[in-house]
């Protein structure tokens, strides 16, 4: 059996396309007990996520974590659950199609745009199939995690690197691992705190809240949290 996956429907001449693909978290695939096990059992088991030794959080994770944390998760899942699923991969899903219009005019039918969640469906190797299908040769890996840490950017990087280690033809590959700064980013940011002042009116402080990480992950170089400051400082 060959090492490497071969592309046996390839074709010399074959238009050869772009491909942009857009990633985000994940999220359960419903919100019943069940499911958010399932998609615990893939976030909490990376080690990108917890940087503890392997055996020792194996046994902690099966034994104590998914024994107790899904049906208090689900809870909270079907409190904002909505009539279409989960809000993060519909928002996701139409962050994509909006992602894919502005491109199209610019490259018409040369670019193709897909959607998958670092957990959960849909997936890394899935999307990357399609894109594969397409005759894909240039590829952007396209994390919508304006901050860059390691849990997240680089977990989605290390999800496409394990799919294209497999493969014999490895497109030519660019990623985009950070965009806090950036001018379009903050006056998009500026945009929505505008609109829900003039909705419900300005209060007398502007609270920033960021997803956290643990401090030896900053002490050990990880960028997340001067780059959440930073975009705090441009926003205000």
């Amino acid at each position: 059996m060959p090492k490497y996956i071969g592309e046996p429907e390839f074709r010399h001449g074959a238009p050869e396309k772009i491909g942009v693909l857009v990633t985000n978290l994940g999220s359960p695939e419903n919100c019943d007990t069940g499911s958010v096990r399932r998609y615990l059992a893939e976030f909490l088991a990376d080690p990108r996520v917890v940087e503890v030794p392997r055996f020792l959080w194996r046994i902690i994770l099966h034994g104590i974590i998914l024994r107790f944390r899904p049906s208090r998760s689900a809870k909270a899942y079907a409190k904002v659950w909505t009539a279409d699923g989960s809000p993060l991969i519909d928002i996701a899903a139409r962050q994509k199609d909006g992602i894919e219009q502005r491109l199209r005019k610019v490259f018409g039918e040369n670019v193709e745009v897909e959607l998958a969640m670092r957990y959960g469906k849909p997936s890394v190797p899935d999307a990357l199939e399609r894109l594969n299908l397409k005759n894909v040769r240039k590829l952007l890996v396209y994390p919508l995690y304006p901050q860059y840490s390691a849990v997240t950017g680089a977990s989605t990087f290390d999800a496409v690197a394990a799919v294209l280690t497999q493969k014999r033809w490895i497109p030519e590959l660019h990623t985009i691992n950070q965009y806090h700064d950036e001018p379009g980013y903050i006056d998009a940011l500026a945009t929505s705190v505008e609109s829900h002042w003039e909705e419900h009116g300005r209060g007398e402080r502007l609270l920033m809240s960021f997803h956290g990480v643990p401090r030896r992950y900053l002490l050990n170089g990880d960028p997340y949290h001067c780059q959440c400051h930073k975009t705090a400082r441009l926003l205000a």
